[in-house]
């Protein structure tokens, strides 16, 4: 079975790639990411053996090749190498796409791989991939020194004549990446070139930069609270907002406070100022009496996208809800695949009062 790029795409829009060549410094960065922002990080290079494990050797031959000995796996011409090399990717690229799949239904997941310019257009855009790139002219060294590589280290040092098994290491990794290399920088995507002088922190910063992700500074979320002066701020901020198409009705809601009991809205202020916001609400825009309650009206402002404060705001609510005794909540949406990221589960399809059909999804709170 083929899927078409754009499925494919839409699946993976919470994967972040990050790539390039050897030694350009992906991995460093990939993991300094998953840590400061509590991100997992997905190593295509660590799962080789649990998807070679799954593969076959009909359907992936190239994954499944044998070599008796190092002197059988270098002593192919630097052709060979590079072009098993590529299937390698080619074929194990597939189990890839499937784990990313899984993994970043409930948010956003790291990819740490080695995939080119024309893999990461099938997969994603360029505002989810970075290239960490090196000039590829000798990097055997450099990809030898490291801890993690230690066991190719020594496979190429058990070859009966290193020198020539080196040779053909470093002829095969340039071969495969200068032309990559080069390409890369006079490209669209974003990149940064391994530099001594830079530090990993300040590479770090160059990354999320391009992701659009930054540290939240002095931020909180809040309850509106009927006939405050923060409910005027709240209100100006619906009535000015760029959802057109639901801020006249809120407005209307929150100007005239039409919400009973445990009703409400929530904002999401950050510096001071709002810049998302919620509700938590018995009915929403459907004739369903019988489920609640709803968590409704999430929005974030654009310059505060990426930042994950739909999750903040949702995970919010639900905490206000079940304080108020309730073990489930319901969210409406007219997108496939989107509150699945936040633990929700498809319940059915629904039409809201203006005839138009969405879908229904709730969660254990």
């Amino acid at each position: 079975m083929i899927f078409a790029d754009n499925c494919i795409k839409k699946q993976l829009r919470n994967v972040y790639f990050i790539t390039g060549t050897p030694c350009g410094g992906k991995t460093t960065v990939s993991r300094a990411l998953g840590k400061k922002y509590g991100i997992p990080v997905y190593d295509i290079d660590e799962q080789f053996p649990h998807h070679q494990a799954m593969s076959d050797p009909e359907s992936q031959p190239n994954m499944n090749r044998r070599f008796k000995d190092a002197d059988e796996f270098f002593g192919r011409s630097v052709a060979e190498y590079k072009q098993w090399l590529i299937d390698n990717l080619r074929e194990q690229t597939d189990f890839i796409i499937l784990d990313l799949i899984k993994l970043s239904q409930n948010g956003p997941v790291i990819c740490d791989c080695h995939l080119t310019m024309d893999e990461i257009s099938r997969l994603s855009d360029s505002s989810h991939a970075a290239f960490m790139i090196t000039d590829p002219t000798d990097l055997v060294e450099t990809y030898c020194d490291r801890p993690d590589h230690q066991d190719f280290s020594d496979y190429l040092h058990s070859a009966s004549d290193y020198e020539a098994a080196k040779r053909t290491v470093t002829e095969t990794l340039y071969s495969l990446n200068m032309t990559n290399y080069k390409a890369i920088k006079e490209s669209e995507f974003f990149w940064v070139e391994r530099d001594t002088t830079c530090s990993v922190d300040d590479t770090v910063a160059l990354v999320e930069e391009h992701f659009g992700w930054r540290p939240l500074k002095n931020f909180e979320i809040r309850k509106v609270e009927k006939d405050t002066e923060f409910a005027a701020e709240f209100l100006s901020y619906v009535e000015n907002c760029s959802w057109v198409e639901v801020r006249d009705h809120l407005a209307g809601l929150v100007r005239g406070w039409q919400f009973s009991d445990w009703e409400t809205m929530f904002a999401a202020v950050e510096d001071g100022k709002i810049v998302g916001m919620a509700s938590a609400l018995k009915t929403d825009y459907y004739p369903l009496p019988e489920i609640t309650p709803w968590v409704s009206s999430i929005f974030v402002s654009e310059s505060h996208r990426g930042l994950r404060i739909s999750g903040k705001l949702i995970d919010y609510a639900n905490e206000y809800l079940r304080g108020l005794g309730f073990r489930q909540s319901y969210i409406p949406s007219e997108y496939v695949g989107l509150y699945e990221h936040y633990g929700y589960h498809y319940v059915k399809e629904i039409e809201n009062y203006g005839g138009y059909t969405d879908h229904l999804y709730v969660k254990e709170i």
